[in-house]
């Protein structure tokens, strides 16, 4: 641009350019131009139009608000294409769940994952993972408008749809604002293509934004976020051999009949989340102007403000003609089950950092984190009943079967200590002190030993936990399930290792679980009676994970491997090996696409598997049924070109060769083989 203005400019007659000349040299030494002041003379030659400006992904930086605990940091966007094939929350390859079927229906954890939560708790957790919560808002400083549109189907079929909009831009320099939106329409692979009420029906919003002043000191996370989810709960198809039937037998599986055809549970959640904090003292920087860069505090105060309004409901319309309930405590043909709850909370934390004067070099930095944290509960149960009105005639409406309202109050404390770069101590305590839950707590300890070069680094950690019971344990009342228990409360202490080693490309974890008062689902030997039931001995678990990822020139072979083992199998009814592995091969096309075409293959050993309770979103220790296992293979194509990624997958490849489908749950089939795409655009504007 420089040199074609001089060109341009060379062309006027020299005498109108001239001016006086300088009686003195008052040129100053070239000064280095940071990126932010880059990126602004980029915008302001854009918005007056003299030159067109190719954008990419480092004028976008992202950050969530762990990040922003300890310091200011931001990193730029990942527009890679790394693990893009596995779109789905139900295909991460670390986390492997079972579910009912496909994408936005009931779930749990395949492994045992400990929940490290204390206080109040529901105990609805099935469809957790496809819900927007405020602290996986990530926030941006986007100089340039930015846009993220995703997309992901089957070809020929509407049993998986999933479209989702990330877009954000500054209206300050400082100032940050944007939304999000997923949708999620799955239809399913058995009994939906007629039947508008067993169709998948998932709504994600969120609106955030991000302030930091120009003094560095202040910063405000806030957003807005709504869930609407409704998942069909059809008690599984009348068919039970659908994968064993005669190879003469044609079976349309989108019209098979099911036991409840007009049966949903649908969740909805909408929040406030703000949370401000500001840094008091001396402000130290870690490479500045610079990607990475750092903004370190020596103290902060922070406060944290939570409203949270939702409610879980559960309707039937059917005649339980095939005895999915094992009772009605209503109405025989009708449900209208729901719970309401108002949660508020406010947090005040102080934190007190002491470091070496010089920042480059990590020696003896302390770090003190305080808090206090209080709870406002409101719950409210509704059902479904028919009673007289004044006249003699009935009549349903929704009556209120229980209420309650409580607090508590939480103290917090973490303690971090880095005697260098190589060594280093975490502990973190939290405990209730007074309320409905006094006496929960969670104490947790690490100790960092890492090493240069190739060495890697050793995580050890020990963590006790003490838990109250959910309230679907203790208290539910609802058309087919009534539950009043007085159950102790769950405790946990673990002990576990892990080694990492990122140039090689290995990771390693031992966990030892010793679990107390264990909380489960069970029935009656064969039955369908579901019931919380609390297990009197202590349970051991032993469980063994590693990843290891292999390159040979363009080839690549990542694999994960789990090994767990208990002494009570038939209680927690998870396999003991788990297996994932992804063979791909690396390449780019026409100098231009970057692409990757592979097979990824998982596996888990038999178990016993589990059912699932209808009305109460819970899988519990049901008949003992064993299904076969097998492997389940995918083989895909993916690539990027420039800001367009896409995706090409034949999931479920080896249907048909080794085995005609499978199972997770008792009665639930899981997906067939099917082709899938996906497709990601990324806009700077």
């Amino acid at each position: 641009m420089c040199i074609s203005a001089h060109s341009a400019f060379a062309q006027y007659n020299q005498t109108t350019r001239q001016r006086p000349l300088s009686t003195r040299d008052t040129v100053k030494p070239e000064r280095k131009v940071s990126d932010d002041e880059l990126l602004d003379s980029l915008r302001k030659k854009e918005e007056n139009k003299r030159d067109s400006i190719v954008y990419n992904s480092k004028f976008i930086k992202v950050t969530n608000e762990n990040l922003l605990n300890d310091s200011t940091q931001t990193f730029p966007i990942d527009t890679g294409i790394a693990n893009f094939e596995n779109y789905s929350p139900l295909l991460d390859p670390r986390n492997p769940r079972i579910h009912l079927g496909n994408t936005g229906l009931s779930q749990r954890s395949l492994l045992f994952e400990p929940v490290k939560t204390i206080g109040f708790d529901v105990g609805m957790h099935a469809l957790d993972i496809y819900t927007l919560q405020p602290q996986d808002i990530k926030y941006y400083n986007a100089r340039v408008p930015y846009t993220l549109l995703t997309l992901f189907n089957g070809f020929g079929s509407s049993a998986e749809q999933l479209f989702k909009v990330i877009h954000t831009q500054n209206i300050k320099p400082n100032w940050n604002v944007g939304f999000n939106l997923n949708f999620n329409g799955s239809k399913g692979f058995y009994s939906s293509s007629n039947v508008l009420g067993q169709n998948v029906s998932g709504l994600n919003a969120a609106l955030f934004t991000w302030y930091e002043s120009k003094s560095k000191r202040y910063n405000l996370l806030a957003n807005a976020t709504f869930n609407n989810l409704k998942a069909p709960e059809t008690g599984s198809i009348l068919n039970d051999s659908v994968f064993t039937s005669s190879p003469n037998t044609l079976i349309f599986k989108n019209s098979l009949p099911v036991r409840l055809p007009n049966s949903y549970e649908n969740w909805n959640n909408k929040g406030i989340y703000i949370k401000q904090f500001y840094y008091i003292g001396h402000l130290d920087s870690l490479n500045k102007d610079k990607e990475n860069s750092k903004i370190l505090p020596t103290q902060r105060v922070a406060h944290t403000f939570n409203v949270q309004n939702g409610r879980y409901n559960y309707i039937q319309s059917d005649q339980d003609t095939y005895n999915v309930f094992p009772d009605y405590y209503f109405s025989d043909r009708r449900s209208r089950d729901s719970l309401v709850y108002t949660h508020i909370q406010n947090e005040f934390s102080y934190s007190f950092y002491l470091r070496s004067k010089s920042v480059k070099f990590v020696k003896n930095e302390l770090k003190l984190d305080l808090g206090l944290v209080h709870d406002f509960w409101h719950y409210a149960q509704y059902v479904s009943d028919t009673t007289l009105n004044q006249y003699g005639a009935q009549f349903i409406h929704q009556a209120k079967v229980q209420n309650s309202t409580f607090q508590d109050i939480t103290l917090k404390a973490k303690l971090s200590y880095r005697f260098s770069d190589r060594i280093g101590f975490e502990g973190d305590l939290r405990q209730i002190v007074q309320g409905r839950d006094f006496g929960n707590y969670f104490y947790d300890a690490k100790l960092i030993l890492a090493g240069g070069g190739r060495v890697g680094k050793i995580i050890l950690e020990a963590y006790s936990q003490n838990s109250s019971p959910p309230l679907i344990y203790t208290d539910w009342i609802s058309n087919h399930y009534i539950f009043h228990n007085d159950f102790s409360n769950q405790k946990t202490t673990s002990l576990s290792f892990n080694y990492i080693n990122n140039p090689l490309q290995l990771d390693i974890k031992a966990e030892y679980f010793l679990i107390a008062n264990y909380l489960y689902f069970t029935a009656q030997p064969g039955g369908i009676d579901a019931h919380p039931a609390q297990l009197s001995n202590d349970i051991n678990l032993l469980k063994i994970s590693i990843g290891k990822n292999l390159k040979w020139r363009s080839l690549h072979f990542d694999n994960y491997v789990v090994y767990q083992k208990t002494d009570y199998q038939s209680t927690l009814r998870t396999p003991e090996v788990y297996a994932y592995s992804n063979l791909y091969f690396s390449r780019t096309l026409f100098n231009v696409l970057h692409s990757s075409f592979g097979i990824n293959v998982r596996y888990n050993t038999e178990y016993v598997a589990p059912s699932y309770a209808v009305g109460i979103g819970q899988f519990y220790n049901g008949p003992n049924v064993t299904f076969s296992s097998y492997p389940v293979a995918a083989i895909y194509f993916k690539a990027t070109l420039q800001r367009t990624n896409l995706f090409l997958m034949y999931d479920y490849a080896n249907q048909g060769l080794s085995s005609k489908g499978y199972y997770t749950v008792n009665r639930y089939p899981q997906q067939d083989h099917l082709l899938k795409f996906g497709v990601s655009w990324t806009f700077y504007n």
